[in-house]
């Protein structure tokens, strides 16, 4: 299981509703199966973490604002520039 990425609960959910179909089954098995199954198919997605999306997201939020001051200073600089000359 991909470390950064956490079971999510709708896979326990899913888990449990058919845990609870089979509780009376002798397939106890076929739940612990299902679910390592479900959780190695979802650790080979290329996924994040919720935590780690809003990481990246407030990042890219600074650098936008970073983005436009820089931009506000170079047009600033150009029009010092055609001043002077």
């Amino acid at each position: 299981m991909n470390p950064k990425f956490s079971q999510p609960a709708f896979i326990n959910e899913i888990v449990g509703k058919l845990g609870d179909v089979l509780k009376q089954s002798p397939a106890k098995d076929i739940e612990q199966n299902l679910r390592a199954g479900l959780t190695s198919m979802l650790g080979k997605l290329d996924m994040v973490s919720r935590e780690e999306f809003d990481v990246q997201a407030d990042v890219l939020a600074r650098t936008r604002e970073k983005l436009v001051e820089l931009e506000a200073r170079i047009a600033e600089l150009e029009k010092q520039q055609r001043a002077e000359d």
